[in-house]
Protein backbone atom coordinates (compact mmCIF):
# COMPACT_ATOMS: atom_id res chain seq x y z
CA UNK A 1 0.00 0.00 0.00
CA UNK A 2 1.10 3.55 -0.52
CA UNK A 3 0.80 6.20 2.01
CA UNK A 4 -0.67 9.64 0.62
CA UNK A 5 -0.77 12.95 2.29
CA UNK A 6 -3.55 14.82 0.70
CA UNK A 7 -5.05 18.41 0.85
CA UNK A 8 -8.72 19.54 1.19
CA UNK A 9 -9.83 22.75 0.84
CA UNK A 10 -12.11 25.35 -0.23
CA UNK A 11 -14.16 28.52 -0.06
CA UNK A 12 -17.06 28.29 -1.89
CA UNK A 13 -20.69 27.34 -0.67
CA UNK A 14 -20.89 25.08 2.22
CA UNK A 15 -17.33 24.67 2.73
CA UNK A 16 -17.65 21.94 5.51
CA UNK A 17 -20.22 20.48 3.13
CA UNK A 18 -17.84 20.23 0.33
CA UNK A 19 -15.02 18.56 2.60
CA UNK A 20 -17.07 15.95 3.70
CA UNK A 21 -18.16 14.69 0.47
CA UNK A 22 -14.50 14.96 -0.84
CA UNK A 23 -13.62 13.10 2.18
CA UNK A 24 -16.44 10.41 1.25
CA UNK A 25 -15.19 10.27 -2.45
CA UNK A 26 -11.79 9.82 -1.33
CA UNK A 27 -12.30 6.86 0.61
CA UNK A 28 -14.53 5.09 -2.28
CA UNK A 29 -12.48 6.03 -5.30
CA UNK A 30 -8.84 6.18 -3.93
CA UNK A 31 -8.20 4.00 -0.53
CA UNK A 32 -8.77 4.17 3.25
CA UNK A 33 -8.61 7.47 4.64
CA UNK A 34 -6.31 6.41 7.70
CA UNK A 35 -5.86 9.63 9.31
CA UNK A 36 -7.55 13.46 9.63
CA UNK A 37 -6.29 16.47 10.68
CA UNK A 38 -7.90 19.25 12.29
CA UNK A 39 -10.79 21.31 9.91
CA UNK A 40 -8.56 25.25 9.76
CA UNK A 41 -9.39 28.02 8.41
CA UNK A 42 -7.15 30.62 6.50
CA UNK A 43 -7.74 34.23 4.97
CA UNK A 44 -7.36 33.18 0.85
CA UNK A 45 -3.92 33.22 -0.19
CA UNK A 46 -2.37 34.56 -3.58
CA UNK A 47 -5.49 35.80 -4.93
CA UNK A 48 -6.51 37.46 -1.33
CA UNK A 49 -9.90 38.79 -2.49
CA UNK A 50 -12.17 36.25 -2.08
CA UNK A 51 -13.86 34.47 1.09
CA UNK A 52 -11.67 32.46 3.89
CA UNK A 53 -11.03 28.76 2.51
CA UNK A 54 -11.18 25.88 5.11
CA UNK A 55 -8.44 23.00 4.95
CA UNK A 56 -7.78 20.09 6.30
CA UNK A 57 -4.76 17.35 5.55
CA UNK A 58 -5.69 13.57 5.49
CA UNK A 59 -3.33 10.82 4.46
CA UNK A 60 -4.93 7.97 2.41
CA UNK A 61 -3.85 4.30 2.03
CA UNK A 62 -3.97 3.33 -1.73
CA UNK A 63 -2.77 0.70 -4.44
CA UNK A 64 -3.11 3.60 -6.96
CA UNK A 65 -0.02 4.87 -8.87
CA UNK A 66 0.73 8.53 -7.85
CA UNK A 67 -0.40 9.79 -11.52
CA UNK A 68 -3.61 7.82 -10.88
CA UNK A 69 -4.07 9.31 -7.66
CA UNK A 70 -4.16 12.45 -9.45
CA UNK A 71 -6.50 11.43 -12.14
CA UNK A 72 -9.04 10.59 -9.46
CA UNK A 73 -8.65 13.21 -6.89
CA UNK A 74 -9.34 15.58 -10.78
CA UNK A 75 -12.20 13.26 -11.13
CA UNK A 76 -13.59 14.24 -7.25
CA UNK A 77 -13.25 17.76 -8.00
CA UNK A 78 -15.09 18.19 -11.54
CA UNK A 79 -17.99 16.07 -9.59
CA UNK A 80 -17.93 18.49 -6.83
CA UNK A 81 -18.10 21.50 -9.04
CA UNK A 82 -15.00 22.41 -9.00
CA UNK A 83 -14.22 24.82 -12.33
CA UNK A 84 -10.75 26.27 -13.18
CA UNK A 85 -11.36 29.45 -14.57
CA UNK A 86 -7.73 31.45 -12.96
CA UNK A 87 -5.01 31.15 -10.86
CA UNK A 88 -5.86 31.48 -7.25
CA UNK A 89 -9.77 30.88 -8.37
CA UNK A 90 -12.48 30.64 -5.50
CA UNK A 91 -13.41 27.08 -5.37
CA UNK A 92 -15.93 24.39 -4.21
CA UNK A 93 -13.53 22.06 -3.48
CA UNK A 94 -9.27 21.54 -3.81
CA UNK A 95 -7.53 18.72 -3.69
CA UNK A 96 -4.09 18.48 -3.79
CA UNK A 97 -1.73 15.69 -3.49
CA UNK A 98 1.43 17.10 -0.60
CA UNK A 99 3.38 13.89 -0.50
CA UNK A 100 2.92 9.73 -2.14
CA UNK A 101 5.49 7.76 -0.23
CA UNK A 102 8.70 9.01 -0.02
CA UNK A 103 8.72 9.43 -3.86
CA UNK A 104 10.17 12.83 -6.54
CA UNK A 105 8.27 12.86 -8.86
CA UNK A 106 8.56 15.78 -11.60
CA UNK A 107 6.50 15.35 -14.61
CA UNK A 108 4.29 18.34 -16.40
CA UNK A 109 1.08 17.28 -15.12
CA UNK A 110 2.47 15.65 -11.73
CA UNK A 111 4.95 17.53 -8.98
CA UNK A 112 5.73 15.22 -5.57
CA UNK A 113 6.30 16.50 -2.95
CA UNK A 114 4.21 19.23 -3.97
CA UNK A 115 6.46 22.15 -5.06
CA UNK A 116 5.15 24.93 -2.79
CA UNK A 117 4.19 23.13 0.30
CA UNK A 118 6.89 24.12 2.44
CA UNK A 119 6.10 28.17 1.62
CA UNK A 120 1.88 27.48 2.63
CA UNK A 121 1.60 27.76 6.50
CA UNK A 122 -2.17 26.66 5.82
CA UNK A 123 -0.65 22.90 4.58
CA UNK A 124 1.80 23.11 7.03
CA UNK A 125 0.13 23.34 10.23
CA UNK A 126 -2.34 20.69 9.80
CA UNK A 127 0.41 18.20 8.17
CA UNK A 128 2.50 19.35 11.44
CA UNK A 129 -0.48 17.83 13.60
CA UNK A 130 -0.38 14.51 11.28
CA UNK A 131 3.22 13.80 11.28
CA UNK A 132 5.58 16.50 12.59
CA UNK A 133 8.36 14.13 12.36
CA UNK A 134 7.88 13.14 8.38
CA UNK A 135 10.98 14.15 6.79
CA UNK A 136 10.46 15.96 3.17
CA UNK A 137 12.57 14.02 0.09
CA UNK A 138 13.83 16.85 -1.18
CA UNK A 139 14.24 19.41 1.45
CA UNK A 140 15.24 16.93 3.71
CA UNK A 141 13.58 18.58 7.14
CA UNK A 142 10.84 17.38 9.42
CA UNK A 143 7.27 19.39 8.76
CA UNK A 144 8.12 20.53 12.18
CA UNK A 145 11.22 22.02 11.11
CA UNK A 146 9.82 23.67 7.75
CA UNK A 147 6.59 25.08 9.85
CA UNK A 148 9.40 27.05 11.75
CA UNK A 149 10.93 28.56 9.13
CA UNK A 150 7.77 29.01 7.11
CA UNK A 151 7.76 32.98 6.03
CA UNK A 152 4.33 32.68 5.23
CA UNK A 153 2.38 35.06 7.76
CA UNK A 154 -1.28 34.23 7.43
CA UNK A 155 -3.02 32.61 10.60
CA UNK A 156 -4.00 29.24 10.54
CA UNK A 157 -7.28 28.79 12.59
CA UNK A 158 -8.68 25.61 14.20
CA UNK A 159 -12.20 25.55 13.76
Amino acid sequence: MNKVYVLLGGNMGNRKKYISAALRQIEKKLGKVSRTSSLYQTAAWGNTDQPDFLNRVIIVHTDQTAEKCLETCLLIEASLGRGRTFKNAPRTIDIDLLFYNKAIVKQKSLCLPHPALHLRRFVLVPLNELSPNFKHPVLQQTIHQLLIKCKDELNVNKI
